[in-house]
């Protein structure tokens, strides 16, 4: 199984993904393989000055980048040898099982579009992210980010995408779906929540819960919620805003400390055909270890083909 991780995405590349990907192969089974794309000589080198073998890892030379100020769509084609090109050519060629960057969003998204592509059946793929419960376990939360407006259709797909994820990644049995909204009653929300919240209700292909309201976002009444990518984008910032704000009065507790982005790694794009997880631009050392791991559990959950099975 091999991993492909871009070193040269990310506001502190490529140090801070090389010494990621150093700490992850120590937790990484012997038929895994991490694939490090972008410099490679600078790479080696890296790794030869904190006493580590250059041999471990295999590479995929390039120098190019996909600047964060970039416009994708026009990047992505443009710079096919970009570190970013060079990993979706790697996925759609099989030569790796996953991708990861915490490189430029857009160009991320506009790869797996347009290289890798969606899914059959799908109408929008989506990101998804973790949302800690205050029972211990983990919720998921989709989507957040990527589709700002969605009809009804769209979002009943995010219950079963949702589901799948929770199902076979998070290890979740029967995973309860829900509708975010603002009442639990089925007649409350904007016309979009409504009409979505019918089609939901009779659903065989998740087991839905009904709405759910902000208040019960992190407890056990749901598994995975379902919300715009408008909603879920604000209650991602709003969690992370939250958990810096507690850190900065030196607040220290261990449910909250959950919220720390760095021990989730990234973000995984659900409906494509492939693993493809995004980190976060200012990602640490740890955070990048954790982005690996995460790419090893979607690609031994073999997520795409469950998800065509689905829609197919």
């Amino acid at each position: 199984m091999n991993i492909g991780l871009d070193i040269l995405g990310g506001d502190f590349a490529p140090d801070n993904p090389l010494e990621g990907a150093a700490l992850a192969y120590k937790e990484l089974p012997d038929n895994y393989k991490l694939v490090l794309i972008g410099d490679s000589e600078v790479a080696k080198s890296f790794f030869r000055g904190k006493g580590i073998d250059p041999n471990l890892f295999d590479y995929a030379h390039t120098t190019e980048i996909i600047g964060m100020g970039e416009h994708a769509t026009k990047a992505f084609s443009q710079k096919p040898n970009s570190s970013i090109g060079l990993g979706f050519k790697l996925l759609k060629e099989g030569k790796i099982q996953t991708f990861g960057s915490a490189g430029n969003t857009g160009a991320m998204l506009v790869g797996s579009m347009f290289s890798v592509k969606a899914v059959p059946g799908v109408i929008r793929p989506c990101i998804a992210t973790v949302l800690p419960k205050d029972n211990g376990s983990n919720g998921l939360i989709l989507d957040v980010g990527t589709n700002a407006d969605c009809k009804p259709d769209v979002l009943y797909q995010f219950g079963i995408l949702g589901k799948l994820y929770s199902e076979h990644v998070l290890k979740v049995k029967a995973p309860k779906v829900a509708l975010l909204n603002i009442g639990e009653e089925a007649e409350k929300g904007n016309l979009v929540t409504q009409a979505a919240h019918n089609l939901m209700k009779d659903s065989r292909d998740f087991d839905f819960v009904g709405n759910i309201e902000g208040r019960d976002l992190f407890n056990d009444k749901s598994d995975v919620v379902v919300c715009e990518g408008f909603v879920g984008n604000v209650v991602l910032k709003m969690a992370e805003a939250f958990y810096y704000n507690l850190r900065r009065r030196k607040i220290k507790d261990e449910y909250f400390d959950r919220f720390n982005y760095e021990i989730y790694g990234g973000t995984p794009i659900l409906g494509i055909n492939g693993n493809v997880i995004i980190g976060h631009g200012i990602s640490s050392p740890l955070a990048f270890k954790n982005l690996i791991l995460q790419s090893r559990d979607i690609a031994e959950a073999d997520l795409p083909e469950k998800i065509r099975n689905v829609f197919n």
